[in-house]
């Protein structure tokens, strides 16, 4: 009940973050398609219930993320971990029905005892038995809910699996195309970094300027051509860090496109937040099954403090001489009530530890869920934040690109020293990087959204 009234509490509060994008324009892209209308379903509908390959549109991303699906080995590691778990959950089932075990037995006997004359003692059996340990305080039903339970957190600890390499995957490609946007602005400027430097070489050569002049070009030029290199290492390590989420080798080249400078477009983000929330998100589902399997062991430690019935029924053939075997039948039948009469509180400690380890799943499965709110309260923060940051960057880009410009009209007009033509150029290429990273950020905080949210793991 405490749980129940945490959910609805929650649910409640969730219901008041729908409005931190409202209204807000530009909330998709080219490689995060979401849909133009949404109609009367807006207040149930969130960009989660579309699946990822209807989220990610970037022909060259799906592909990333579909071989990481496949060839991915923590991925693989969870596929096999379910297995495991599915057939242990099948081992628990069948312990609940009886066992039917076959003996056959060939037993030549001598004996030479001290005083008594040599004798002989055969024996052929040919035996089956039946056994079944009646379930009389639920224990093996208990056993079952709990192999049940554990598979179910283990399929959805895979789906929690999916969603992070779906989002980490397009987070690496977003960054890969942002560096590339970024080498190729630093190679524009080192270009004209480059004819300056050839005016201003000449100028000096000519006598129309002072060597100053002609250094502070050879320092503008020398310092964006630095940054090159290290802008070449960042991209090798990003593609190396997208092949090894592919399960492969580092690669020559990957296929990727081209990161939009106009940003994510589309209409109204879709931010309203159903209750379901707690239901599309893996990780409070795998922490829901973790804290029903706690309670079922629980009621396994409960059932084996009391004693247990087994009933067991033998029956066959058995005889000392092998010509009568067949006419010899043999039957035996069992009823067993064991248990514990003093255990020094053996059981007694095993339950409580039992309804400890409960408590501990309770409140991990209460803190998975206020975690999940929040990730999703920061998620929608940061889209709208990023998409106000990616505006007023284009609106400093624009204002540095023409300061650059009047300054360099001036300088020829002998208004302004060639210092000033270098600080607004600067500044100019400073604003282009700063556009680039500006929507870079804007599309991570989608993928950041859509991961929060719990869209992406639908194998449909």
């Amino acid at each position: 009940m405490k749980i129940n009234r945490i959910i609805i509490a929650l649910a409640a509060a969730v219901t008041l973050l729908a409005s931190s994008c409202s209204g807000v324009k530009n909330c998709a892209a080219p490689q995060l398609h979401l849909p133009d209308t949404f109609g009367e379903r807006r207040d149930s509908t969130t960009i989660a219930d579309m699946e990822w390959w209807k989220f990610y549109t970037d022909s060259a991303l799906v592909y990333i993320i579909e071989e990481t699906l496949a060839h991915n080995r923590d991925f693989l590691a969870a596929a096999a971990k379910v297995e495991q778990m599915r057939e242990l959950y099948g081992l628990s089932k069948a312990n609940m029905l009886p066992t039917l075990s076959g003996l056959a037995l060939v037993d030549h006997e001598t004996n030479d005892y001290y005083g008594e004359p040599h004798s002989e003692q055969p024996e052929y059996s040919l035996k089956a038995r039946l056994s079944w340990e009646t379930d009389l305080w639920g224990g093996l039903k208990w056993a079952k809910r709990q192999g049940l339970e554990n598979y179910r957190a283990s399929l959805e600890d895979e789906r929690a699996l999916r969603i992070s390499l779906i989002a980490e995957a397009a987070s690496a490609y977003i960054r890969l195309m942002a560096l590339d946007n970024e080498l190729a602005i630093v190679r524009r400027t080192l270009f004209t970094r480059e004819e300056n430097l050839k005016k201003a070489k000449l100028r000096y050569e000519g006598g129309l300027t002072s060597q100053i002049v002609y250094n502070q070009a050879q320092v503008e030029y020398a310092s964006t051509a630095a940054l090159i290199p290290g802008l070449e290492r960042q991209i090798e390590e990003q593609k190396n860090a997208l092949t090894l989420l592919m399960g492969r080798y580092p690669a020559d080249e990957i296929a990727r496109g081209k990161l939009s400078m106009d940003g994510p477009s589309a209409a109204d983000l879709p931010l309203g937040l159903p209750s379901t929330l707690l239901e599309r998100r893996p990780d409070i589902r795998s922490a829901e099954a973790s804290l029903r399997s706690a309670m079922a062991g629980v009621g396994v430690a409960y059932a084996n403090r009391f004693p247990k019935l087994r009933i067991e029924l033998t029956g066959g053939l058995e005889n000392d001489d092998i010509k009568g075997f067949l006419n010899s039948p043999f039957t035996y039948v069992l009823g067993q009530i064991a248990g514990p009469i003093f255990d020094f509180g053996r059981n007694k400690r095993k339950y409580k530890a039992a309804m400890a380890a409960y408590n501990q799943s309770r409140y991990a499965y209460e803190q998975k869920v206020l975690n999940a709110f929040r990730e999703v309260d920061d998620a929608a923060t940061a889209v709208k934040l990023t998409m106000r940051t990616t505006e007023r960057r284009r609106e400093l880009r624009e204002a540095a690109q023409n300061y650059a410009q009047l300054a360099y009209v001036q300088y020829n007009g002998g208004v302004l020293n060639y210092i000033d033509v270098l600080d607004a150029q600067r500044r100019y290429f400073e604003a282009q990087v700063g556009v680039n990273n500006a929507v870079r950020d804007e599309y991570l905080a989608l993928i950041a959204l859509y991961k929060a949210l719990g869209g992406g793991w639908s194998n449909q």
